[in-house]
């Protein structure tokens, strides 16, 4: 490999981090892949394997592990960070003495950090006062990825450097790069869809028929939305990838683990049980008590979320969240395209009655 090849880190020794390192390696860049655990740092140079999140996907040679985060990060021109949420600014912190303003940082994490409802690229923001900031996002099941099915992601950033660094850096012929200067939005929706990834789960573990399902995400997708333009998003962004796309594989698929959480529950497991038997994070959990209180105090209508929150901590069952759409005020379908007024007359009237 050429030293003019680009350098690139990912901090994190997840799947969705690990794969996307093999892939920038097969794109000719040389990549370092910083990890807490040095045993597993160990096994993916020696084995070139992740033996603990992707046992059976063989990385690219390329990609070197370390627990070193100042070698890690040294000389990298583009920086991953692919870190669950509750430990994102712990790591951004201890990284930060070895970033440059230079340097593109693109998180991927999918996920809210409670302290002042900050998503991941405003931590990196606040922490670093870099330009050059990004989101990665989209229908991106890590273990597909790495089966070289065909699949598309969403790179989102004001700034036009980050978009296209990122995208010459991953797209190739099965990971195709998409752009959107949506930051917020894009975000938004990769965080607000493991919510009702969770719903979608107890639902299919309740036996509940297709015509459910498609009501419950089509109503979930006018619920993140809404609560995502409340706070500043395009609502055109949750037609994409990031929306909708992401909404549907979370819901469908089986390998979400979001899906899985939610399905145990349905089966009728405690919130720690389904937790436990996960043994990976689950970002949705978290996500639902912070969205839930966020939209308490906007005052913005979320009835499935404010559902979801009374089964996963009041012990409400879960059938009973699935027939709150059947209780719950009859509005508009699609929501944007009724001018606000309209929308409130509406809702006036239904509280008037006859």
């Amino acid at each position: 490999m050429s030293d003019d090849s680009p350098k690139v880190a990912v901090l994190g020794g997840g799947s969705f981090g690990t794969a996307l390192a093999s892939i920038a390696a097969d794109n000719g860049a040389r990549v370092r892949q910083w990890l807490r655990d040095a045993e597993l740092v160990s096994t993916i140079n020696r084995e070139h394997r992740n033996t603990r999140y992707l046992p059976d996907f063989a990385i690219n040679p390329n990609v070197v592990a370390d627990t070193d985060l100042a070698a890690v990060l040294d000389g990298a021109e583009l920086v991953f960070v692919a870190i669950p949420s509750k430990a994102f600014l712990q790591v951004v912190r201890q990284a930060r003495p070895w970033l440059r303003p230079e340097q593109i940082l693109v998180s991927t994490t999918k996920g809210i950090q409670a302290d002042g409802f900050k998503l991941m690229s405003q931590i990196l923001e606040e922490e670093t006062g870099f330009a050059h900031v990004g989101v990665l996002s989209g229908p991106n099941l890590a273990s597909e990825i790495a089966d070289r099915q065909l699949t598309a992601t969403v790179v989102a950033s004001d700034d036009a450097l980050t978009r296209a660094r990122v995208q010459t850096a991953l797209g190739c012929d099965y990971f195709r790069v998409y752009a959107s200067n949506d930051r917020y939005g894009v975000e938004l929706g990769g965080a607000l869809k493991n919510i009702y990834a969770i719903a979608a789960g107890m639902a299919a573990a309740l036996g509940m028929g297709e015509n459910t399902r498609s009501m419950l995400m089509t109503r979930a997708l006018a619920e993140m939305s809404r609560f995502a333009v409340a706070l500043g998003a395009n609502p055109m962004t949750f037609l994409g990838l990031a929306g909708v796309g992401d909404l549907i594989v979370t819901c469908s698929s089986k390998l979400s683990r979001n899906y899985r959480v939610g399905f145990a529950l349905g089966e009728g497991r405690s919130l720690d049980e389904a937790v436990a038997a996960l043994g990976q994070v689950a970002e949705g959990v978290n996500t639902v008590s912070l969205v839930r209180d966020k939209a308490r105090a906007e005052g913005i209508y979320m009835p499935l979320c404010e559902g979801l929150y009374q089964v996963l901590f009041n012990q409400v069952p879960a059938r009973d969240m699935a027939r709150l759409l059947m209780r719950n005020e009859q509005s508009s379908d699609v929501e944007f395209t009724l001018s606000r007024e309209s929308v409130v007359k509406a809702k006036r009237e239904q509280e008037e009655g006859p």
